[in-house]
């Protein structure tokens, strides 16, 4: 992932009812959701996510599936991972980094 990427997935993600839908499709993991299921579940509505499925999958964050007469949609884990790798890539100049579990936070450490 280069700098172009990662700026329009952080971007994509930066608004609280996208960040809730890509967290919903993380869960659901690969066999993702139709709209109806997705506007249901997070109690939007499905003109609103419309527009926040499409700025998720412009920015690659997600995928669509054409099944029969339903679309699906999916987290995409590569580009989730890229995103992570990206952030994380020079942590702890270039040493290994640990995570320690505390309470409600993980904090990186060298």
């Amino acid at each position: 992932m280069n700098e172009i990427q990662a700026v329009s997935a952080l971007g994509a993600l930066a608004h609280p009812q996208r960040l809730r839908v890509f967290r919903a499709l993380v869960t659901t993991g690969p066999e993702g959701l139709t709209p109806s299921t997705l506007a249901s579940q997070l109690d939007v509505a499905r003109n609103a996510l419309s527009f926040h499925l499409k700025e998720l999958a412009h920015a690659g964050l997600v995928t669509i599936e054409q099944q029969g007469r339903n679309l699906i949609y999916r987290a995409d884990f590569v580009r989730m991972n890229g995103l992570l790798g990206y952030l994380t890539e020079h942590c702890c100049q270039g040493g290994t980094c640990a995570v320690n579990e505390g309470g409600e936070a993980s904090h990186f450490r060298c």
